[in-house]
């Protein structure tokens, strides 16, 4: 079998591991938190995880669309995160991979469980039960309203994230110089 597909298989198989791990820790965290909060909170979170699975998109898409070149003067005059930036680009698949399917699906699962409970306790403070028409009504705006949010706002990065991918990994770069050198957490593989 060729290195390259030992390679993939191999990433392929702890990603599907990370991703078990990471779902299963913001399930229940996310539902712990939502049963504890009142609707409104509970739909400003519902906002937030959206907002961060199309945050994760436009990066992952800026990987696989950003070019090398630039980054390179950059690291030559020790430009904090250009180094980063390069790292990311040679490794724009496990990079998109992660921040698109592994951030970005969990983050619309989560979503979804979490729109639940807040339907579910707007249906239950207006004195409805579960099944009712209003909860019914309830569920279908809320998840109409999450999907044109996720879709639209993915829409929307992956047009930064084509035409200003530069700056878009630039900046991955620089917070993860700063994750790496401050606090001491590797997030990125050695520069080969």
């Amino acid at each position: 079998m060729k290195p390259q597909v030992k390679r993939s298989i191999k990433f392929s198989l702890t990603t599907a591991v990370i991703t078990f791990v990471l779902a299963a820790i913001f399930s229940i965290v996310s539902s712990s938190i939502m049963s504890e909060v009142v609707w409104s909170i509970g739909l400003i979170i519902v906002f937030v995880i959206v907002l961060i699975g199309v945050a994760f998109d436009m990066l992952g898409i800026a990987s696989t669309a950003a070019d090398e070149a630039p980054f390179h003067a950059m690291a030559a005059e020790k430009v904090t995160g250009a180094k980063e930036a390069v790292i990311i680009i040679r490794n724009a698949d496990r990079f998109a991979s992660f921040c698109n399917d592994v951030i970005g699906d969990i983050s619309g699962i989560v979503s979804g469980t979490a729109s639940a409970v807040v339907v579910l306790q707007v249906a239950n403070l207006l004195g409805h039960g579960e099944g009712s028409t209003l909860q019914i009504t309830i569920s279908v705006l809320l998840t109409s309203i999450v999907a044109a949010i996720t879709v639209g706002g993915k829409a929307l990065g992956k047009y930064f994230a084509i035409h200003s991918s530069t700056k878009v990994i630039f900046f991955v770069g620089k917070v993860v110089s700063l994750i790496e050198t401050r606090l001491k957490i590797k997030v990125l593989p050695k520069n080969k």
